[in-house]
């Protein structure tokens, strides 16, 4: 249902905080025009955990316009309480999305049978397909390959993960047994990825990622400002100049030019 290269949206703000709707058309526009298929928009790195209930739909409102059919919206709606995340997934399937994105309810001593009975829950109440997000450093709840098995054959609506548990290699084979490329082009898919990982490495540092990868897109003119909303971080001088240079080897690797903008 969900297959070929699906891009997780940032949440632009302005320079005093608040939500910069422009920038999300522009974004989107962004990665439209790259070739993907789809677009997630509130996840971790949408800053969703800093939004409030009226900016989670304006958000959505926006992203679903912006791709106007061109892609396939998913939504995050993870909540702690599953009518939270019920109401989250009406309020994004009204808005249009293709599917919603949820991990396991954060709570003490969370089992294996109440993150099942939760997708249960959302499934039944919501016609809408959902994505399982396994994030334990958010969700603080490690999904075994077993129970993810068990929510894909016992929650149809709910068979696509998103894999984010490292080292994700060896789950993913537990998982599928082996990895699947559409168009069988292995080697192909290969040089196009290791030629951007000194930028991607660089932009998955832990506490600064969000900040680096916006001002990334700034600096490609998609995004008015680069700020994060507080308390999220800010780029000292010392990080500017390693992105400078990153960005620079990055440019000069063979039909990558467009990284700069």
């Amino acid at each position: 249902m969900f297959e070929g290269v699906y891009s997780v949206l940032p949440t632009p703000f302005t320079g005093a905080g608040d939500v910069d709707l422009p920038s999300i058309t522009r974004v989107v526009d962004l990665v439209v025009k790259a070739g993907v298929n789809g677009m997630t928009a509130l996840g971790v790195t949408g800053e969703v955990s800093r939004l409030t209930e009226r900016e989670r739909g304006q958000i959505v409102e926006a992203v679903v316009k912006a791709a106007d059919g061109r892609a396939k919206v998913i939504v995050g709606a993870s909540a702690d309480g599953v009518r939270t995340c019920i109401e989250y997934t009406r309020e994004a399937k009204a808005l249009g999305a293709a599917a919603v994105m949820v991990s396991p309810p954060r709570m003490l001593k969370l089992n294996t049978e109440s993150v099942v009975s939760h997708y249960k829950a959302l499934a039944a109440a919501v016609d809408l397909p959902i994505v399982v997000q396994d994030y334990p450093p958010i969700s603080g709840f490690a999904m075994e390959a077993a129970l993810l098995a068990r929510i894909a054959r016992e929650v149809p609506s709910a068979r696509t993960i998103k894999l984010e548990d490292p080292p994700t290699p060896f789950k993913t084979t537990r998982i599928l047994a082996a990895a699947h490329y559409p168009a069988g082009k292995i080697d192909e898919a290969a040089n196009v990825f290791y030629k951007f990982v000194p930028l991607m490495r660089f932009e998955f540092q832990e506490g600064i990622g969000m900040a680096i990868r916006k001002e990334v897109l700034k600096r490609r003119g998609v995004l008015a400002d680069a700020a994060t909303r507080a308390p999220g971080p800010t780029l000292d001088e010392s990080t500017r100049k390693a992105l400078d240079s990153v960005l620079a080897w990055t440019a000069k690797q063979e039909g990558a030019s467009w990284i700069l903008g």
